[in-house]
C-alpha cells in the first residue's frame, strides 16, 4: 500500500507537467521527510550517482546522432533502401522500414528516427496509393526501432541502474531488433499484395545498386564500427561512443561535405542540452531509488511476492503486463527509473537473466512510444502530418500486435536475444 500511494503521488506529479527529474526528486525528499529521515545524504547520492565512466556514452552517442542528423544522411539511405527492394510488392514500405532500422542504428534515438524518416516518407508513400494509415503506421513502428537496436539511450539507462553489461545489452539487442523490423516490412509486402497499397518500383541493374550503396556506404559505417569494436573487444561501450563519435565527424565533414563550423556548434550545444537533461534525471532518480530502499520498501515487495509462490514464467508475464499499461501513461525513461529499481531484487530473486530481461523491457517500451495516450512516436506524427489522432492510432494498431508477436518470440526463445553476447566471453 505504501508504494502504491508513492507511484500515485510521482504519476499525479508527471501528469500535472512537472519535468521527470523534479517529480522523482520532489517524490524522493516528501517520502523521507514523511518517514522521519533526514535529507542530508541527498548530495553523496547524486555525485555517487553521476560519478561513473559509462556515463560518457550518453553525451558521445547523442553527440554522435546531432551530426548524421545535420549531414542529412537520410535521404540517401532512403533512396538506397528503395532500390535495393526493387521490385518487392509494397517495396516502399519496406524501404521506409529498412530506412529506420538503419537511422536507428545511427542515431539511436526513436524520436528523431520517428521525425527524420517521417518527414520524407510519409509524402511519398501518399504519392505512391498508401492509405494515410499505414503510412502512419509504418513511420510509427519504424521509429520504435531507436530504443532496441543499438547505440540506444534507454539501453545504456538501464544498464547504469541495472549493473548489466552494457556491451553484452547492445550485441542482445540486434536479432530481436531485426526480428521486429522483419515482421514489420513483412506487414508491409502483405499490404502490398492484399490491398494493392504502393507501386512496385522497377527493376533495378547491378550497376544502380553498386551506386546508391557507393553514396550511403560511409554512413552504413558507423554500426560495424560501434557494435563490431564491442563484439571483437577492440574497446569498451564508451570507447565505442567516442569512436563513434569521431567516425561521425569524418563522415560527415569529409565524406559528405555537408558539415562546417556552425554545424558543429549547434550540434554540441544541442548535445548538452539532452545530455544535461538525462544527467538531472538519473540523479534524482537514484535519489528515489536510495529513499525505497533505506524504507525497506523493495524487501517487503520481495516478501510478499514470495509469499504468491509464483513460478518465474508467471512473474515475468505480470511484470511484462504491468510495464505494457505504465507505457500507456508513462514515457520510456520514466518507466525505467520508476520500475527497475524496484524490479532488480526481484529479478535476482527468481534469478532472470539481465541482459535477457532488458531486451524484453526495450519491446515492451517499443510499445509504449505507440500506444495510446501518451505514445510518442503518435504525437510526433501528428506535428508532421497534423493527421486526425484516431487515424494515427488506427494506423498504429496492427503494428502494436506484431509487437506482442515478437515479445512473446523473444520470452519464450530467449536465445534470439542471447546468442550474440554469449559468443563472445568478455563484454564491458
Amino acid at each position: 500500500m505504501e508504494l502504491l500511494l508513492i507511484l500515485i503521488g510521482l504519476v499525479i506529479l508527471l501528469w500535472s507537467g512537472m519535468p521527470v527529474f523534479a517529480a522523482l526528486g520532489l517524490t524522493a525528499v516528501i517520502v523521507q521527510y514523511l518517514a522521519g529521515g533526514g535529507i542530508g545524504g541527498i548530495a553523496d547520492i547524486v555525485f555517487s550517482s553521476l560519478d561513473m565512466y559509462l556515463l560518457v556514452a550518453l553525451p558521445l552517442f547523442a553527440f554522435m546522432a546531432q551530426i548524421m542528423v545535420r549531414c542529412k544522411v537520410i535521404d540517401d539511405l532512403y533512396a538506397m533502401m528503395q532500390t535495393l527492394v526493387g521490385r518487392l510488392p509494397g517495396s516502399l514500405s519496406v524501404a521506409t522500414i529498412g530506412s529506420c532500422a538503419v537511422f536507428a542504428a545511427i542515431t539511436g534515438s526513436s524520436a528523431a528516427t520517428a521525425m527524420t524518416i517521417g518527414s520524407t516518407a510519409i509524402p511519398q508513400m501518399k504519392r505512391y496509393n498508401y492509405s494515410a494509415t499505414t503510412s502512419y503506421g509504418i513511420i510509427a513502428a519504424g521509429g520504435t526501432l531507436g530504443i532496441l537496436i543499438p547505440p540506444s539511450g534507454p539501453m545504456i539507462l538501464y544498464a547504469l541502474i541495472s549493473n548489466a553489461s552494457i556491451g553484452a545489452l547492445f550485441l542482445a539487442g540486434i536479432f530481436p531488433g531485426l526480428l521486429l523490423a522483419g515482421l514489420f516490412a513483412g506487414y508491409g509486402v502483405y499490404r502490398g499484395i492484399r490491398y494493392s497499397e504502393g507501386d512496385r518500383g522497377k527493376r533495378t541493374r547491378l550497376i544502380e545498386i553498386m551506386r546508391s550503396l557507393r553514396v550511403s556506404v560511409w554512413a552504413l559505417l558507423l554500426p560495424p564500427v560501434i557494435l563490431g569494436g564491442l563484439y571483437f573487444g577492440v574497446f569498451t561501450a564508451t570507447e565505442s561512443a567516442a569512436a563513434g563519435a569521431i567516425t561521425a565527424i569524418l563522415i560527415a565533414r569529409f565524406a559528405y561535405g555537408r558539415m562546417n563550423w556552425d554545424d558543429l556548434k549547434a550540434a554540441a550545444l544541442e548535445t548538452v542540452r539532452i545530455s544535461a537533461s538525462l544527467f538531472l534525471i538519473i540523479a534524482m532518480a537514484a535519489v528515489f531509488g536510495h529513499v525505497l530502499t533505506i524504507n525497506r520498501i523493495p524487501a517487503e515487495i520481495i516478501e510478499a511476492v514470495a509469499a504468491m509462490n509464483m513460478s518465474p514464467a508467471i512473474f515475468l508475464f505480470a511484470v511484462m503486463a504491468l510495464i505494457f499499461v505504465l507505457g500507456m501513461f508513462l514515457e520510456a525513461l520514466s518507466i525505467i527509473l520508476i520500475a527497475v529499481p524496484i524490479l532488480l531484487p526481484l529479478l535476482d530473486h527468481y534469478q532472470i537473466n539481465l541482459i535477457w530481461f532488458g531486451v524484453l523491457l526495450m519491446i515492451n517500451l517499443e510499445l509504449s512510444m505507440i500506444t495510446p495516450p501518451i505514445g510518442l512516436n503518435l504525437f510526433l506524427i501528428k506535428g508532421i502530418t497534423n493527421a486526425p489522432m484516431a487515424e494515427i492510432m488506427r494506423g498504429s494498431l496492427p503494428f502494436v500486435l506484431l509487437m506482442l508477436v515478437g515479445l512473446i518470440l523473444v520470452a519464450v526463445l530467449p536465445e534470439i536475444a542471447l546468442w550474440l553476447p554469449n559468443t563472445t566471453a568478455d563484454l564491458r
